[in-house]
């Protein structure tokens, strides 16, 4: 991230300088891995749609988290969460340019009652499945690369 939107980040307070946890860390990234994994076994239909959209959304957010951490920052709202991975150089990384849709979809659904559809909850599985692991892979890389 460019160093002129993490200073205006910390200027209006959604991001401050945070001291490197690695096992914190590691236990958030274990946290969406499960959650994510769990989520995809609940039969997908109308009535699981956005049950399984919202937990997946959320472990993509935890992983944003993560990422953060991992630059010794921490966001104080989940609005910029999801950027930080749009900028990770990873394979599928043409999927990252969903993120911004899947913030405003899960948006809809938990603060003006829109149902999520199968096409929706199917596509963010679909993204987990193809960049998920690799964005772990970086951040548990870039963990290993702190000194502590």
């Amino acid at each position: 991230m460019k160093k002129e939107m993490i200073i205006l980040y910390m200027k209006t307070g959604i991001l401050r300088q945070k001291q490197l946890d690695k096992e914190k860390t590691k236990s958030i990234i274990k946290s969406a891995e499960i959650n994510a994994r769990v989520a995809k076994t609940v039969l997908l239909n109308e009535d699981s749609a956005t049950l399984i959209f919202r937990e997946i959304y959320e472990s993509i957010r935890q992983l944003g988290e993560a990422r953060w951490w991992t630059l010794n920052y921490e966001p104080t709202n989940h609005e910029i969460s999801l950027d930080i991975l749009k900028e990770m150089d990873i394979k599928e990384k043409i999927l990252l340019n969903s993120l911004d849709r899947f913030k405003k979809i899960r948006h809809d659904a938990n603060y003006r009652g829109f149902r999520i559809s199968v096409n929706q909850a199917q596509e963010i599985i679909t993204f987990w499945d193809k960049c998920a692991i690799e964005i772990m892979k970086i951040i548990m890389n870039d963990l290993k690369s702190q000194l502590y």
